[in-house]
């Protein structure tokens, strides 16, 4: 996959694979349904050459484990708490795009000390008003699933919510995260089996959204579907502290598709929210090969 060494931690019963790369403040990446739909933010100067970042496989993706019951967003949000520990990592910035996004706002309401600030790149709320329209078109993709079809279903689904047409998206994927789509279709039954019915059963309550008192950059992209520029403007509303960051010229692929805009614009973000120095990375935690 990508000629990436990882390492693996034991976590909450199942390996996670992970990578941990530069130095300084400790920024989580938490991905999506591309297990390294992060692997851009890993070149890129803004970000690798300030920052210790932490890529990892989440539970049922990639080459993590998966467990023998479906995994919820609160377990995938103990995972992370738990890789961090591991790590040493006392506090950390927290990135998550699509259902990492929504994985990134669960730590932060269980595990606030942990979190120093949030960067959500659209993340997966369906609770707004067009996500009945996205589900729609994401329909077929769920009856090629269904079928045993995973390539045309995974083809439908990125296609889907990219808004883009699949040749277009399968380039830009490839281009940025070479093989991500054929790990993507390996991976077909934890996104329609596991981590759609997760999504789908998880909510951002105003008691909870109340809670998160880290600052908050929501980040979307100026050519995005519907579903996400009602899910930056329901985060504007419940979230106290809430910058955000439009990157002209992405849809919801956003990072693989303009990394360097967005991965600058994180980094400047994290800059104007810096952690005490006792907070920052302390040990490297006990790893194992993969």
């Amino acid at each position: 996959m990508n000629g990436i060494a990882m390492q693996t931690a034991r976590i909450n019963g199942v390996d996670l694979a992970y990578e941990v790369s530069g130095t300084g403040e400790a920024v989580l990446l938490v991905g999506p349904v591309l297990a390294d739909g992060f692997l851009p933010f890993l070149d890129e100067p803004s970000l690798a050459d300030r920052f210790r970042l932490v890529h990892y496989h989440r539970r049922g993706w990639g080459r993590s484990t998966a467990t023998d019951r479906p995994a919820t967003i609160g377990d995938h949000a103990a995972d992370a708490a738990a890789l961090l520990e591991h790590l040493e990592v006392r506090r950390a910035h927290v990135a998550g795009h699509s259902h990492g996004g929504t994985i990134a706002l669960q730590l932060a309401i269980d595990r606030p000390r942990l979190v120093r600030s949030l960067a959500l790149l659209e993340p997966g709320l369906l609770t707004v008003p067009s996500a009945g329209a996205l589900l729609e078109k994401a329909g077929p993709a769920v009856q090629a699933h269904a079928a045993g079809d995973e390539e045309t279903a995974v083809a439908i689904f990125l296609s889907a919510v990219s808004g883009l047409d699949w040749e277009t998206c399968r380039t830009i994927i490839e281009r940025r995260v070479p093989g991500g789509v054929t790990v993507a279709t390996a991976d077909a039954a934890t996104l329609f089996d596991v981590e759609l019915p997760a999504v789908g059963a998880w909510t951002l309550e105003t008691t909870d959204a109340a809670a998160i008192a880290q600052p908050v950059l929501s980040v979307r992209g100026g050519d995005t579907e519907p579903l996400w520029v009602e899910v930056a403007d329901l985060l504007r509303s419940r979230l106290s502290d809430v910058e955000t960051c439009v990157i002209e010229g992405a849809g919801h692929l956003l990072h693989i598709q303009r990394p360097e805009p967005v991965a600058r614009a994180l980094a400047e973000f994290f800059g104007r929210h810096p952690m005490a120095a006792e907070d920052v990375l302390c040990g490297g935690g006990a790893t194992a090969d993969a």
